[in-house]
């Protein structure tokens, strides 16, 4: 493949931090209408410092951006930082963190014993230029030198088979969880809600590869969407499915809709789902969560079908209703009353 020229983003005055380290950023190629650039990082590990609890103290993103561009996603203010105000740039302008293995070597002297660390919070640490980049891999590599570590996993992308050896050689000396993201079996469906992510049946086959490989694996059904992915006969089926592929944990919390987001995500309703675009906009009006009692409604429906299919083991995350920011904050009960009618 011809190499494309560098193109330099355009410069922006007074930039400062991450800002300006992203403004130095050199393109490395563009594709999709999708541009990748360089970025300099001074460290990998993040300390987590929401005021809600988590499942993790530290976290690690490979990439800025997300080529996968779900029209939910929350994460798109991280670009924000950046100084870039367009929701859409997130899925278009994909940062690639420089040196990122020996930036961990030496950040891992951080970790005290009992802290875990989840890769890929804000962006998918498999999405497609992690095949040309391999950032993610040269991760797990470092990783795997180390013991006593606790990771967990977030991706939406089958190419995590990829690395199935590595994965089993860092479970050896220390605790791994890797959640694979599946928000809907429906083909069409996932193709619309997230365009550019793998197929919903090949991330399923992902989890029973990575069952049957022995690693502990799960699946993630967030965010529910309403009116859109919440039916209860839609969620069982997505549960059992994750059952037979040998799942040990399922967990489901509802969309979490910041401001940014809904800049894409309502423009979004109203050409594919029009009669829920107005609803939308009076739930989420001055607010990036659901109600509690609706959160509630979905956990103990979720809870019911993994004992159904004999699924024991919630993941922590799910038991401590902290997976997604949306699971924390708690609102007058106004919901979707229409959606989950098993209640």
């Amino acid at each position: 493949m011809a190499s494309l020229p560098l193109l330099p983003l355009p410069e922006k005055p007074h930039l400062g931090g991450i800002a300006r380290l992203a403004s130095e950023g050199e393109s490395l190629r563009e594709g999709h209408s999708v541009e990748y650039f360089t970025l300099t990082a001074k460290s990998l590990l993040n300390r987590c410092v929401s005021g809600r609890q988590m499942p993790f103290t530290w976290t690690i993103n490979p990439y800025r951006g997300c080529e996968f561009a779900c029209k939910y996603c929350y994460a798109r203010y991280t670009h924000e930082f950046m100084e870039m105000r367009d929701g859409v740039d997130f899925e278009r302008k994909i940062y690639v963190k420089q040196h990122a293995a020996n930036l961990l070597r030496h950040d891992l002297r951080r970790v005290k014993a009992g802290e875990a660390i989840s890769l890929g919070t804000a962006t998918d640490p498999y999405q497609p230029a992690e095949r040309r980049y391999e950032v993610t891999r040269g991760i797990l590599e470092e990783f795997a030198r180390h013991r006593g570590h606790e990771l967990g996993i977030v991706t939406k992308s089958n190419l995590i088979v990829r690395d199935l050896a590595l994965l089993q050689e860092f479970a050896k000396t220390n605790k791994l969880s890797v959640h694979i993201t599946i928000t809907t079996l429906d083909v069409e469906l996932a193709r619309i809600l997230e365009p550019r992510a793998p197929r919903p049946d090949l991330r399923m086959d992902a989890v029973r590869a990575l069952s049957q490989a022995g690693l502990r694996v799960g699946v993630s059904c967030s965010p529910v969407l309403p009116g859109i992915t919440d039916s209860p006969a839609d969620l069982e089926a997505l549960v059992r499915a994750a059952a037979e592929a040998g799942a040990d944990h399922v967990f489901a919390n509802p969309l979490f809709l910041k401001p940014c987001s809904a800049a894409v995500f309502l423009p979004f309703l109203e050409q594919n789902f029009p009669a829920l675009a107005e609803n939308y906009r009076q739930r989420y009006q001055g607010r990036s969560f659901l109600p509690e009692a609706y959160g509630k409604r979905l956990s103990q429906l979720i809870h019911r079908f993994r004992e159904k299919y004999k699924i024991s083991r919630a993941d922590r995350r799910a038991e401590r209703g902290t997976d997604h920011p949306a699971y924390a904050t708690k609102w007058p009960v106004q919901e979707f009353d229409q959606q989950l009618d098993l209640f």
